[in-house]
């Protein structure tokens, strides 16, 4: 099972679910018998097994290709700093080391990343290996190193590979972890050799989840088959730039030409190699939207209308089911980073906090570690510490002796679906029919026979996510579309334009960021770094700030926006090249001092010529950490590194602030409900784990989208199983005497809308003077006088249905009531962990943790309003790094250093970081001395 999915069969048809149901039972069986006779005779599992896997921390290892001895000194949380005197051996003891603390979960990436799946976990993953050779990352990977890397990256590559090799010598699976002995009772599947192509692979897999706006690209065209142009307005809203302000407030953008005033409204001057510009021939649409969707800006795109829906739901679903590197498969991934400069801090020199917003995985996604050269040279470049991701060299957020960078999601458009009108083997594009490029594609799988698979794309790369569903081929030749488009002939595919399926070299960029010395040498590296699109904040020892925005970012042409798919027959829909990094927003020694980054807007549309993307955050977070840094500012203090770390966990509710005046003043008759209410009454607005209020609120939230905006959606947005009669739009389905039809929601809880995000604190904030809105029509309107478009009567019905919610799931005693017994974190083994025999589970999970924060809360602890109140993502990490004096800085990990999970490490970070502390980050010589704990001399 691939990380952060359930173990599913994925049956269709159910004439074979028997089957391998019954197969299913057997392999659980199997495990349990296994797991049981262990302990019982002789503690196979919890003695030889178990302390087999463990990593040697002690005494000294003799490691082939090494040209010097290397030190690895691990503190008390078994967090490695590395000190060699060359970068290979620097490179290949990083990745013995966490080869040591993490290979299965490095190998499962690769697998993933790769579309092999299959062949570690069976035939439950082919249809997840189907979809990820169609993307092809390691394709795409492979053709980086060959082809775009530099030759000293690649030696470091070749180095971190040699590295987990030699770990793994002499290995077998039992002796490397609990999973691959469990694995071992129904496959005989034994790990392969790292390669260089392995971890750069997993920067695919990394952009895949923080590739932007497409959920919302498909939600928008989904939601024309119940909504109108004006409700789905209504959904999406303006950004709110005079409330919410953007990143970039005194910035500059380099180079900008005057071809600006002659170009498409998205600056379609920008360079790289542009599509064909040809004009349509009279086989293309006028360009006129015929579906009404609008995106965040407000702008129309084409789209064709119905043709879309049933591909749409379809490929959502393939989109549910695949497996998340780093996030929730896309949706809801934030981040919090920013910086406060020397002036307005205590120690009279920069502060710079980070904190990633992703799932919550056992073990952590990140893993904590320090590269030091004992002596910085030509021939030993680096002392830098941070956070890494096991499978990949260098440090990816963290600091060096000079400068200091954090990360957070950009959201920039870098990802258009298109519908492709097929024709014969091809594709129609100006008129003319186009022939696919096709590779076969050969997936073998553990305990079954191998599957062959055929993928297509366009001439220009796209390849086409529809064929991995018999479903969608058939929806995509019955689809139906409007007048102006071509006939249907062989129907219609969806295709994928994505920048990360062309070659970069974001794996420059981290070792450039790694070893850069200032600010000249930092924006030089982000220029590298193509894919993901990140915004970066900076500081450095100087007493510098800044931010700049990198990436590979597309530009198109006028009247195409991105916000929802295109038409790919119309070479007009095409890009028209990526903008130069020059012209990227940045910042540099702003004259306020600080600068936020937390998803908000880049940029004010008004004062940059390109459209980045429709579809930001709405900078709730992001206002808030602001007006923390200047309400200190203002107040006369200066931010001290403690500051920070209490900014991080600041669990303020921007919507309960606008709400609960306006639920105070509801009537209610029910004295329980009265009871209820009454928690609201002076409540500070704060969502700690100890507090009623926090949870009452919370659900009359969550009921308050349910009545006005759940019962509304169309099935393919509502949470599995929720189900209702509505109106019908075709003739599927029960209908009952009232010609209503049944329809259930197709869902997933953590996927689902309306999730109570920030868009939706906009949305219920538009609509909040207009109590006569048609969106405040509760389901009981026509039963229930008064229920008609009137705020105050359905915000009366959640607040009753709160009320009786949390009586069911708490107890009537609202005395005993808190947010953490609703708002829970339980951390899953990214594999074995999610399903299976119960007695696996309890050996690799954890959990749960009671924990305070929420949704679009600084402190985010994500949930989905639609699924329910557990935890769907985290701050995955939290760093608080002090340029006065590294050693003073501050960081902790979700979980731990170790993957093993009997380990003392498994997660031995987690209370501290529910409870919000923060561990010493050593960093210098000295410090890194007083804090070891173990000391492992890899030698020659």
């Amino acid at each position: 099972m691939p990380p952060n999915t359930t173990a599913s069969t994925g049956d269709k048809p159910a004439k074979s679910g028997r089957k391998k149901g019954r197969k299913a039972r057997l392999f659980v069986l199997v495990l349990v018998l296994a797991i049981i006779g262990g302990i019982a005779y002789g503690g196979y599992w919890s003695i030889s097994t178990v302390r087999a896997s463990f990593p040697q921390t002690k005494g000294s290892i003799t490691l082939d290709g090494l040209s010097g001895p290397v030190d690895v000194q691990r503190d008390g949380y078994g967090i490695p700093q590395i000190y060699a005197s060359s970068d290979e051996d620097l490179f290949m003891a990083q990745g013995f080391v966490q080869a040591q603390d993490r290979f299965y979960e490095m190998d499962v990436r690769r697998h993933m990343t790769s579309g092999r799946l299959s062949e570690m976990f069976g035939k439950s993953q082919v249809d997840n290996d189907e979809f990820l050779r169609t993307l092809g990352w390691d394709r795409v990977a492979e053709e980086e190193y060959d082809k775009e890397l530099s030759s000293s990256t690649k030696k470091y590559l070749q180095a971190y590979a040699k590295g987990v090799n030699a770990y793994l010598q002499g290995k077998d699976g039992e002796d490397i972890s609990l999973e691959y002995a469990a694995l071992g009772f129904t496959n005989d599947y034994q790990p392969a050799e790292w390669t260089p192509v392995d971890s750069v692979s997993w920067l695919k897999a990394m952009a895949w989840d923080l590739r932007g706006n497409m959920q919302d690209e498909i939600d928008r065209a989904l939601l024309t088959s119940r909504l109108g142009p004006q409700q789905i307005a209504d959904l999406y809203p303006q950004y709110p730039y005079d409330r919410n302000k953007p990143i970039v407030l005194e910035g500059q953008y380099d180079e900008l030409t005057e071809t600006f005033e002659q170009g498409g409204s998205d600056g379609s001057s920008g360079s790289g190699d542009a599509s064909e510009s040809d004009s349509s021939d009279g086989s293309s649409t006028d360009g006129s939207s015929t579906d009404g969707t609008t995106g965040g800006s407000g702008t129309s795109s084409d789209t064709s209308g119905s043709a879309l829906e049933g591909q749409l739901a379809g490929l959502y679903d393939i989109l549910d089911d695949l497996p998340a590197a780093v996030g929730v498969n896309g949706n809801g991934i934030g981040s919090n980073s920013w910086v406060v400069g020397g002036k307005h801090t205590i120690t009279g020199k920069p502060l710079l906090a980070n904190d990633p917003h992703l799932s919550a995985s056992l073990p952590s996604v990140w893993y904590q570690m320090g590269l030091h050269c004992r002596k910085v040279s030509a021939k030993c470049q680096y002392d830098v510490s941070g956070y890494t991701f096991a499978g990949m060299p260098g440090v990816i957020i963290g600091h060096n002796a000079d400068i200091s960078w954090g990360m957070t999601n950009s959201g920039v458009d870098v990802t258009d679906l298109y519908l492709e009108k097929l024709s014969g083997d091809g594709y129609l594009y100006n008129g003319k029919v186009k022939p696919f490029v096709t590779r076969e594609e050969t997936i073998k799988v553990a305990g079954g026979a191998a599957k062959k698979i055929v993928v297509r794309q366009t001439e220009d790369g796209m390849p086409l996510l529809s064929d991995r569903d018999d479903e969608l081929v058939k929806v995509g030749r019955k689809a139906t579309v409007d007048d102006d488009a071509p006939d249907r002939g062989d129907g219609y595919a969806v295709a994928l334009k994505w920048t990360a399926l062309e070659p970069g070299n974001s794996m420059d960029a981290v070792f450039a960021m790694d070893r850069a010395a200032d600010w000249d040498d930092f924006r030089k590296a982000a220029e590298d770094f193509d894919v993901p699109s990140q915004n970066l904040v900076y500081a450095d020892t100087e007493n510098h700030i800044g931010y700049q925005l990198p990436g590979k970012i597309p530009t198109r042409a006028k009247g195409h926006d991105g916000s929802v798919p295109a038409l790919g027959w119309e070479s007009k829909n095409k890009w028209t090249g990526f903008i130069d990094f020059d012209e990227l927003p940045y910042e540099y020694d702003p004259e306020r001092g600080y600068i936020v980054t937390a998803n908000q807007a880049v940029v004010d549309p008004d004062e940059y010529p390109y459209t980045l993307t429709t579809d930001w955050g709405y900078g709730t977070r992001s206002q808030r950490i602001t007006d923390l840094i200047k309400g200190k500012i203002e107040g006369g203090g200066k931010v001290s590194t403690d500051d920070m770390r209490q900014m991080q966990l600041d669990n303020s509710s921007e919507i309960a602030k606008m709400l609960v005046p306006t639920l105070l003043k509801i009537n209610l008759d029910d004295p329980d409900v009265r009871e209820a209410q009454e928690l609201l009454q002076g409540w500070d607005r704060t969502q700690d784990a100890d507090s009623a209020a926090a949870a009452y609120f919370n659900a009359v939230w969550r009921n308050i989208l349910k009545l006005a905006f759940g019962h509304k959606l169309p099935k393919e947005l509502r949470v599995e199983g929720q189900c209702l009669w509505v109106d019908p739009i075709d003739t599927t389905g029960p209908v009952d005497d009232k010609n209503k039809v049944r329809e259930c929601g197709q869902r997933d809880g953590d996927q689902a809308q309306p999730d109570g995000g920030d868009r939706w604190f906009e949305v219920v904030r538009n609509l909040m003077e207009k109590q006569d809105s048609d969106w405040w029509t509760t389901p009981e309107a026509g039963t229930r006088p008064g229920a008609d478009k009137d705020r105050d009567r359905l915000f009366e019905r959640a607040m009753i249905d709160a009320r009786w919610e949390l009586t069911a799931k708490l107890g009537k005693d609202i005395d005993t009531w808190s947010w953490g017994r609703l708002h829970r974190l339980f951390l899953k083994n990214q594999t074995l962990g999610t399903s299976g025999p119960g007695i696996l589970q309890n050996i690799l999970n954890r959990g749960p943790w009671k924990l305070g924060g929420g949704e679009a809360a600084v402190n985010a602890t994500g949930w989905n309003a639609a699924g329910g109140y557990d935890v769907v993502w985290v701050p995955s990490m939290r760093m608080v790094v002090n340029l006065d004096d590294l050693d003073k800085s501050k960081w902790i990990n979700l979980t731990g250093a170790s993957g093993h999970a009997f380990s003392a490490h498994y997660t031995d970070q987690t209370d501290k970081w529910v409870k919000g502390e923060l561990l010493d980050w050593s960093f210098n010589k000295k410090a890194v001395d007083d804090s070891t704990s173990d000391t492992l001399v890899l030698k020659p």
